[in-house]
Order: C-alpha cells, then sequence, then structure tokens
C-alpha cells in the first residue's frame, strides 16, 4: 500500500456544519417521541416525506440509521439476531442489523447524542422504489408498535416513463392522505404541500450543485465526502434548514475550486463509484485511495437524491415522476446511459462496481453492465465485493491488492 505520507485527504470545514444539523435531527425526534407530539412518521429515504412534513409529522429514516450502525461497525454482531427470526442472510443487512439493533436494545445513537432509544412511530410509510425490502421491514415495526404500515409501490425495471408510470404512483401518493389526516389529525393543505415540494427541489437542486463540483480538476470533494455530506439531503429534504447548511458547504467548495484546492494530494486518477458503500470500511477506503494519489468522486449512490423533477405547481405528479425517475428502478439501458453521462461529466478514468452482497437492487456488476460500458466508453472497470453493513462478507486484503492494480492498470494505459 502507499505511503501513509500520501494518505493526505483534505477535510471540508463545513462537514461540522452538517454534524450538529444531524444532532438536531435526532435531538428533536427524541424529544417528539417522549412528548408525543409532533406526531413522527417513518419513512423510507426515498419515499414521500413531503407528503408526511406537509401533514405535520416528524420523519424518521430507518435507513440512516442503519447506515450508522455500519459506519460505527455495530451491524455485522446484530445481523444474527434478525437471521435467528427467519430473516435471511442473504436479504438487506439495513434491515437485518436495524432489527437486531432493536432486538438486542441498542443504536449508535446512545453514543453519539446520548438517546436510548429510535423514535416510536405513530405511522410507517415506504415506497417499494429501491425495493420490497423495505416493506418487509416496516411491516415488522408496525407489528412491534401496533402502528400502521401504509406505502406506494413503484414500477421497477423502467425505460421510458411515461404518463401511466406517473399517474399511477400519483394517485397512491394521494390515497395516503386520507389515514395520514386520520393519524395526524391535521387536515390537508395543498398550500403546504407546495411550500415543503418547493423546498425539496431547491435541496435537491443545492445537493446537485455540491456534488456537480467534483467536475473540477483537481476535484474540491470526494465520494466518501458525499456519503457523510448526504445526511441533510436525505432526512432534511422538505426544510429550510437542509439548504442554510447545504449553502455553507457549496461556498466552501467554491472557495476551493476556485484556489485549484483538490480533496486528495496530487490528483492524478478519478474514479466513479457505482453502488452502495461499504459503511464500516469509508476511511479505510478513502485512505487506500487517496495514497495512491486517486480521487474517487462520484457516485450513483449519492446522486440518489437529486429530484429534479419536483415542481411545486404540480405536487403529486411532480413526486411520482421524481421518484420513479430513480436509478435504481431504472432498467439496464436507462441506467448505462446514465452512468455514461457520469464518465463524460465528471472526466473519470476507471469505475469501481460495488457488488454488494445484500443489496442486489444497487448492484449494477452482476449482468454483464461493466462490459458493455467499458466496450461503450473505454473507461476501464473494477469490481470489489463486499457489502453495505456485514463486514464478514469484505476482505480487506482483497480489496487493497486489487485497487492497487487497478490504479497501475490506469497508469500503463495513460503512458
Amino acid at each position: 500500500m502507499a505511503e501513509e505520507k500520501k494518505t493526505l485527504i483534505k477535510k471540508l470545514e463545513t462537514a461540522k456544519d452538517v454534524s450538529r444539523f444531524m444532532a438536531d435531527y435526532y435531538l428533536e425526534l427524541d424529544q417528539a417521541a417522549k412528548a408525543g407530539n409532533p406526531k413522527i412518521a417513518w419513512c423510507s429515504s426515498v419515499g414521500p416525506a413531503e407528503i408526511l412534513r406537509a401533514m405535520g409529522f416528524l420523519v424518521y429514516f430507518p435507513e440512516t440509521h442503519s447506515a450508522m450502525l455500519g459506519a460505527t461497525r455495530m451491524a455485522t454482531d446484530l445481523i444474527p439476531e434478525a437471521n435467528a427470526l427467519g430473516y435471511s442472510p442473504d436479504i438487506c443487512s439495513y434491515l437485518t442489523a436495524d432489527i437486531g439493533a432493536f432486538l438486542r436494545g441498542i443504536t449508535p445513537l446512545t453514543k453519539v447524542y446520548k438517546i436510548d432509544s429510535v423514535p416510536k412511530p405513530d405511522v410507517l410509510v415506504f415506497n417499494t422504489n429501491q425495493c420490497r425490502d423495505v416493506q418487509d421491514w416496516f411491516s415488522w415495526y408496525g407489528e412491534k408498535f401496533n402502528v400502521p404500515v401504509i406505502g406506494v409501490y413503484t414500477h421497477r425495471g423502467v425505460g421510458e416513463i411515461t404518463d401511466a408510470h406517473i399517474t399511477s404512483v400519483a394517485e397512491q401518493m394521494e390515497s395516503l392522505i386520507e389515514p395520514l389526516g386520520k393519524i395526524s389529525r391535521k387536515t390537508f393543505n395543498m398550500q403546504e404541500l407546495k411550500k415543503v415540494v418547493k423546498l425539496s427541489r431547491d435541496c435537491s437542486e443545492i445537493w446537485k450543485k455540491i456534488l456537480n463540483a467534483a467536475e473540477a480538476v483537481p476535484a474540491p470533494l470526494t465520494f466518501f465526502d458525499g456519503t457523510t455530506l448526504m445526511g441533510p439531503a436525505v432526512v432534511g429534504r422538505g426544510t429550510q434548514k437542509a439548504l442554510d447548511v447545504y449553502k455553507n458547504v457549496l461556498a466552501e467548495l467554491d472557495e476551493r475550486i476556485k484556489n485549484s484546492a483538490g480533496a486528495v494530494n496530487d490528483e492524478r486518477y478519478r474514479i466513479y463509484w457505482d453502488g452502495m458503500p461499504v459503511w464500516g470500511r469509508l476511511s479505510v477506503h478513502a485512505k487506500l485511495f487517496a495514497g495512491l494519489n486517486t480521487n474517487v468522486l462520484a457516485s450513483t449512490y449519492c446522486n440518489s437524491w437529486i429530484f429534479s423533477a419536483l415542481d411545486p405547481e404540480d405536487p403529486f405528479n411532480s413526486m411520482a415522476k421524481a421518484y420513479t425517475e430513480l436509478f435504481v428502478v431504472r432498467s439496464d439501458k436507462a441506467k448505462e446511459e446514465y452512468i455514461k453521462n457520469m464518465l463524460d461529466f465528471f472526466k473519470v478514468d476507471g469505475i469501481i462496481y460495488h457488488d454488494s452482497k445484500t443489496c442486489p437492487n444497487n448492484t449494477n456488476c452482476r449482468y454483464g453492465m461493466p462490459r458493455r460500458l467499458e466496450k461503450l466508453t473505454g473507461v476501464p472497470s473494477l469490481v470489489i465485493n463486499g457489502d453495505l453493513n456485514d463486514l464478514r462478507l469484505v476482505s480487506d486484503e482483497q480489496t487493497q491488492t486489487n485497487v492497487e492494480a487497478f490504479i497501475e492498470q490506469l497508469e500503463e494505459r495513460s503512458h
């Protein structure tokens, strides 16, 4: 591996602002859960959060909790708890780690924020645009807490998005209003929904600018930065607070671009990451690539919270379109065109595909896509085996060896 002196990565000062935002977010939820007001809705990370906020709910996203379980390396020991209930080791390790933590009565929120438990929900709302696992995951908690579970069922393998796709999803979203009103005891207000959708759209646009800052050479941020900066885009969309924190982040990135200050020292190679991060290895992977003067600078994953289709003047149809445009639900042809455009935009030298064992929906290297894209673009790729949360499926030695060999390959191609 490259010497430690080469692993310098410039940290963003405004990352502290994001950390404070996340602290305030979890503490507000904890206080509401203890007080019993406002009502709390659990929502899948790319679910209809705008509707929930417009109806007065505070919104909790279990996937962010599972990512914390992974990043704190608690997940691996907790997954067997859910396996013992009959949940397969092959299904989503977000689901199994989170249920395992609940069964064990522990949470990383305790160490970080002195919060004893996840907030008790009044309702759970899912969208299957990511996978069916969120439905099963939420149903388990619905039974545990004896609260309603409702959801939206999204089309999969979508090529061209048609009016029929949009109408079917929009109608499902509208049908959520009645049951949510009974739970929140608030009357639906279209103007409030338009206001929240506008805030979500604005958050989406500034998040897109943050990620697109990596177009600069050298890139002012890394994919690994993105995975930690994305918190407000996930849990805070639809709020002014998310916009405020991101304005500071974007200003710092603009300053870096102005001064040609790259996030990685002496950037030589630029890599695109496809798939989920390995949460328990963010720091290890960041240092590995930086030590090879390589910046993993863009990804399909972080871009999942860019919702350009949102339109406050047409909330339901635009939400339906935005949540159906999501990369993970698209056809392979649409995905390949998307990645091709990203390779061009970010001036990429190579692609890393993460074959995440328990997340097949966010894994795009199992049906020939790497070979097809390399033939189309000439950009070489490497597949690394691992998982988002289960570190028993991760080989650090194999990953390091393969990455170092891949960067050597890029170096040979450049001569």
